[in-house]
């Protein structure tokens, strides 16, 4: 199938954002929402999660927010990352969420996924790379093509005052990468 086709049937996207900064141009996700036809694109906030500390599993179950976090992740088609960069890897919080579902069972295996990153110089390429990385063990399907960075800081301007894309080029790419996002989950439900 042609990337671009409009797919009649749904899928639910669970995105996360790894910053947890109220201005971080991460929230990008709330664009993505209206983007594509056929995609339902749930924001899941990970910033009302502890610490992971193995000490809050108590006869094998999480704390409350845990286990509706890890619900959310498991009932999800695939997963859209939106991940900035800290020290040429994801952030803190992002690799908080991701221990905590994975975690028995591992609620992210077999799970399509995508990422988007914005940041500086190399727009948070190198954050996707390490979490590509942590993908593998924890059984993530990421789609390879296309990818998304951006340097947000790069003239012309990418988002608004407000923290909106605004830049018309990264709309599109961004789109594009849902569309994969997209296709990729319908081949691997067989749903195609």
């Amino acid at each position: 199938m042609e990337t671009g086709t409009v797919m009649k049937q749904s899928i639910r996207v669970a995105a996360l954002s790894g910053s947890l900064r109220k201005g971080s141009y991460h929230k990008a996700i709330d664009l993505a929402k209206e983007s594509v036809p056929g995609m339902q694109i749930e924001y899941i906030d990970i910033s009302p999660l502890p610490f992971m500390n193995t000490d809050l599993e108590i006869n094998g179950t999480y704390p409350a927010v845990v286990e509706a976090f890890r619900q959310k992740i498991l009932e999800a088609d695939s997963i859209l990352f939106a991940s900035p960069e800290y020290n040429y890897s994801v952030s803190a919080p992002l690799k908080n969420a991701i221990d905590w579902a994975s975690r028995p069972p591992n609620v992210w295996a077999d799970k399509p996924a995508a990422i988007i990153s914005t940041g500086g110089i190399f727009g948070g390429g190198v954050s996707q790379y390490h979490l590509r990385q942590i993908g593998v063990f924890l059984d993530l399907h990421f789609i390879n093509k296309p990818e998304f960075s951006l340097n947000a800081f790069q003239p012309p301007e990418k988002f608004d005052v407000e923290g909106n894309l605004v830049d018309e080029s990264a709309k599109e790419r961004l789109k594009k990468v849902l569309i994969s996002l997209q296709e990729f989950t319908m081949r691997l439900q067989g749903r195609e």
